[in-house]
């Protein structure tokens, strides 16, 4: 028995060695040459040795894949050893093909090298960096400040420039700094944020980002900041039009704009991984992210009206309270949002069924939606209730789900749980658009109604999917191999 104690420690021992080996190769790719080495959307930059390994074997289980970090580190060493350019490398999916077609290769690195064959020369990406503006600095703004730090890499993608909020008082920058460094859900920031008293700004993890106050948007000059051609990030929600929206291109250095919220008017809503392809830089100025809830359930629908067809269907949200209800009861302006929100539940309403219609203008009025506000600070859950075409099974269900969450282009957007035992807080912190709860998949005796499960980090997933899109509509997305 003792034996096998002192085996299994020695062999979890070298286990974190090899670990600790692909960890500081992965770490020198992105911080020296704009290269992220991902498993299966899973980081191995900044992160503890266990977590890693613990990924590998998690991800061994419900992909079907030996992930192994022996095999990782070897593939990390082969691209540090090619020339490769910027991109974002998903590890899984090569040691995946290495364990199909590794036979017909001398060594590791010449699989890679004909892999990334298209990735091959500095030249084949070359990022030019966007600066970024927050306009407004609450539980997005905070969010999408972690995360655009959290990508910083090297400096050549979105630098976090400025934050715009209203009028400081004297403690503010002091706050505003607390604010970010310490979450009562996300926990405190992997970094170090320091106010600047004597700049107006606040440097977090070396980045000065200047503290503006404005009334307007039009009225801010950003380029006296040292900030041109900016993308603003408007966290606000406090204007959804063209007009109003138009006012952020009045600034002096402001470039374009993004809303974190479902706009109104001819404003594109994208979801990105589904209909970002349709948009870019030259389509105009205005964008929006649409929704969390939007963003969670598009990517799912996209794949069931692939594959098996949408006749017509229900979404039920059951979403977490915001900060637009009230702790207790008190007036507001729409019906049962003035009750306490962490102590009742509150059926309100959700524009989520109409918004897909913006993605997918071929599914008018084949959905329905509607929402409950339930006692939880975060993360939701929505249940899609689909009658499809084609008959299915709840395995086939899954696979479609699962495969999409592994491999192809939805794999930022899908994650899959094969839990029994998953809960809402299991999923706070999740950078994907939605996590398909696999266990609670239900498909009717007929074959032609299917329910899915999808919980989704209406916070922090859903600002990974803006900062996705500010990436891509700023033209600094990496080549992406997964």
């Amino acid at each position: 028995m003792s034996e096998r104690y002192d085996n299994e420690l020695s062999q979890w021992v070298s286990n974190e060695k090899t670990t600790l080996e692909l960890q500081h190769i992965a770490s020198k790719l992105l911080l020296e040459r704009d290269i992220e080495l991902v498993l299966f959307r899973r980081k191995f930059f900044d992160k503890k040795l266990s977590e890693i390994m613990h990924d590998h074997n998690y991800l061994s289980q419900f992909s079907g894949i030996q992930l192994s970090t022996e095999l990782s580190k070897n593939i990390a060493e082969a691209i540090w050893n090619l020339p490769v350019a910027a991109s974002r490398i998903d590890v899984g999916r090569l040691s995946r093909e290495y364990h199909a077609e590794g036979s017909n290769y001398g060594s590791v690195e010449e699989f890679v090298k004909a892999k990334l064959a298209d990735f091959l020369g500095a030249d084949k990406k070359k990022l030019v960096p966007r600066d970024v503006v927050l306009y407004g600095f609450g539980r997005i703004g905070r969010l999408a400040a972690r995360i655009l730090m959290d990508h910083a890499g090297s400096g050549h993608q979105l630098r976090l420039k400025g934050i715009v909020t209203r009028e400081r008082g004297t403690d503010d920058l002091v706050k505003r700094a607390s604010l970010l460094r310490k979450d009562s859900v996300h926990g405190k920031f992997g970094g170090v944020v320091l106010p600047d008293f004597e700049n107006g700004a606040i440097n977090i993890n070396g980045h000065s980002v200047k503290m503006i106050s404005a009334a307007s948007p039009a009225e801010i000059d950003y380029t006296q900041y040292g900030i041109n051609n900016a993308l603003i990030i408007d966290n606000t929600g406090v204007w959804r039009d063209d007009k109003a929206l138009g006012e952020h291109l009045k600034a002096k250095g402001a470039g374009m704009v993004i809303l974190t919220a479902p706009a109104k008017g001819d404003i594109p809503n994208i979801v990105y991984g589904v209909n970002h392809e349709n948009y870019s830089a030259a389509s105009g100025k205005i964008f929006s992210a649409a929704s969390c809830t939007t963003n969670a359930i598009v990517p799912v629908i996209d794949v069931i009206e692939n594959s098996l067809g949408i006749e017509q269907g229900h979404i039920e949200t059951v979403h977490a309270y915001t900060n637009d209800q009230n702790l207790l009861d008190n007036y507001h302006k729409k019906s049962r949002r003035g009750r306490g929100a962490p102590i009742n539940m509150v059926i309100t309403e959700t524009g989520a069924g109409k918004a897909v219609t913006k993605v997918f203008p071929h599914m008018k009025g084949k959905l329905t939606s509607n929402a409950v506000r339930v006692p939880v600070p975060n993360v939701s859950l929505a249940i899609l209730s689909l009658s499809v075409k084609k008959q299915t099974t709840v395995a086939e269900v899954n696979e479609l789900l699962r495969n999409a969450s592994l491999f192809g282009k939805l794999a930022e957007q899908i994650d899959y749980s094969i839990s029994d035992e998953i809960v809402s807080s299991d999923v706070v912190g999740n950078s994907h658009a939605c996590e398909i709860d696999s266990k609670a998949t239900i498909v009717s005796e007929d074959g032609k109604r299917v329910v899915v499960y999808a919980w989704y980090d209406n916070e922090y997933g859903y600002t990974a999917q803006v900062v996705r899109l500010a990436k891509y509509l700023a033209n600094v997305r990496r080549l992406t191999y997964y």
